[in-house]
């Protein structure tokens, strides 16, 4: 891990969230519009077509949270062998308020994917209803492709707090060296 750079973390977080959002808008794409129903004897059996859309919302929620969790990792590693104390990156507001934008965006598009795709699951898996006017429902549509438009934009504030966590880096690094000499000794007045 030591020849890790902003520059990769970058490409790894966005790369994260680009196939996060792929995978939530073709999830939403092959989601079949509602199920046949079946009439039975005092029951109703919905027989849905083979869909993708479970896996598809399954896979956009892991690569979401591993974008997530790769972009946290990242703003707080230490660079070129370089640490910074994190008060130095919570003194930085424009640091503050895009963490916390990211946080939020993430919380939400974690919830936009996965609450369509765990509702699809449940539709597909308890499909005999005793309710004779059973339409056999699907998950609500829309929501999965909002969660991985969430899951891009998520990213994309990930990205942004990493830019700014760098920027207030070098400046806590630039303000500390500005006090040493050329031979690395502090000089105090």
């Amino acid at each position: 891990m030591a020849a890790v750079t902003i520059r990769r973390m970058s490409i790894l977080i966005a790369t994260l969230g680009i196939l996060s959002f792929i995978f939530g808008v073709v999830g939403e794409n092959k989601k079949p519009a509602a199920g046949t129903p079946i009439t039975g004897k005092g029951v109703v059996i919905c027989k849905y077509p083979s869909d993708p859309m479970i896996a598809l919302g399954y896979l956009s929620f892991g690569f979401l949270v591993a974008s997530a969790v790769a972009g946290f990792l990242a703003l707080f590693y230490p660079y070129k062998g370089k640490s910074v104390p994190q008060s130095a990156l919570w003194q930085s507001t424009t640091f503050v308020v895009f963490f916390n934008v990211a946080i939020f965006t993430t919380g939400l598009a974690l919830t936009l994917v996965l609450w369509p795709t765990i509702t699809e699951h449940f539709h597909l898996t308890k499909n005999v209803h005793h309710n004779l006017q059973t339409e056999c429902p699907t998950a609500k549509t829309g929501v999965l492709g909002g969660g991985a438009f969430l899951s891009l934009d998520s990213a994309l504030f990930w990205l942004i707090a990493l830019m700014l966590a760098n920027n207030a880096r070098e400046d806590y690094l630039e303000g500390k060296a500005e006090f040493k000499n050329e031979f690395g000794m502090v000089i105090t007045n």
